[in-house]
């Protein structure tokens, strides 16, 4: 916490001037755990939110949790999504938090509600069964099907991502070998994911047959006569992860390829990776987005220990 900040923590949260608020920001980023891509989005998003206080002539001193309430309805009523109006007060409630921690200000967000997510059509992770089943299957199916499900299955790669990428982009980094990745709507290939060797081995063994291939051609290429070599397109990889999903007994719409990137999220959570580590492996700038991994993962602690069963051995 900065010196002026700590000496003068009522005056700081009294006046959202633009001095106190990058005081205040400073002090909450520094001591704030994460990640520097979330540290950014926090300091912007919360920027958002001290603006909203000032132009409503409200003492940060003075605000209460119908305050924050009323916030949450300005920002749904301005057209805002649900699920980025969720981000900005996630980023508000973690404030807070840290304010009241350090003797600053009352948690008046806590107790203050997400908004509920709109509802697409749920694309379903799997369950470990399940997940074991699909690896077995695939070692089943050729070399370049095998990696393709199981490259999408522990690294979270979208089919575009997995479709885009070339073979020079299988690089070493920092003792760790890795796949540099052309997210959804970027240009550049600007972020990565890590290759450990279970990810990496059936890649490696459908390269081998692939003998003159080069850095610059598409790591996963057609096998038809017709069109040999050409780039595999999203909706081919779609159709490969689908049979494999029929082929596990996982035949509806709620099972597509987009569920073994659900699946990557909610294993590493399973294994007892934190939120923050699934938000890195998926590459989600929004750590709202990654949270509702957390849903599954609560209700299969909730069937797995069912404290209703306790009641039986009473009466």
């Amino acid at each position: 916490m900065s010196t002026a900040l700590a000496n003068s923590p009522a005056q700081a949260l009294e006046t959202p001037s633009p001095q106190r608020i990058e005081e205040l920001l400073g002090a909450f980023v520094a001591n704030y755990d994460a990640k520097q891509s979330s540290k950014a989005l926090y300091r912007r998003v919360l920027k958002q939110y001290f603006i909203w206080v000032d132009k409503k002539g409200y003492l940060l001193s003075q605000i209460a949790k119908e305050h924050i309430l009323e916030y949450r309805a300005e920002l749904l009523a301005s057209g805002m999504s649900s699920l980025t109006v969720a981000a900005y007060l996630t980023a508000v409630k973690v404030f807070y938090a840290w304010a009241e921690a350090n003797k600053l200000y009352p948690n008046v967000a806590k107790g203050a509600k997400l908004p509920r997510r709109e509802h697409k059509f749920e694309r379903l992770p799997l369950s470990q069964e399940q997940s074991q089943a699909l690896a077995s299957y695939s070692q089943t199916l050729t070399l370049r099907d095998h990696a393709i499900i199981n490259l999408l299955h522990r690294t979270g790669l979208r089919t575009i991502e997995a479709s885009r990428a070339n073979i020079g982009d299988i690089q070493e980094r920092g003792g760790k070998r890795i796949l540099l990745v052309q997210g959804k709507g970027r240009d550049a290939k600007d972020n990565f994911v890590i290759l450990t060797d279970k990810a990496y081995l059936p890649i490696a063994q459908y390269l081998k047959i692939r003998k003159r291939a080069k850095k610059e051609e598409a790591l996963f290429v057609s096998l038809s006569n017709n069109s040999q070599g050409r780039r595999l397109s999203t909706r081919e990889i779609s159709h490969i992860v689908k049979e494999g999903l029929k082929a596990i007994g996982l035949d509806s719409r709620a099972y597509t390829a987009h569920s073994l990137r659900h699946t990557t999220a909610v294993s590493i959570l399973r294994a007892g990776g934190r939120l923050e580590d699934a938000q890195g492996v998926l590459r989600h700038s929004n750590p709202a987005t990654t949270q509702i991994y957390l849903h599954t993962i609560k209700e299969e602690m909730r069937l797995k220990n069912a404290p209703e069963e306790l009641l039986d051995s009473l009466y």
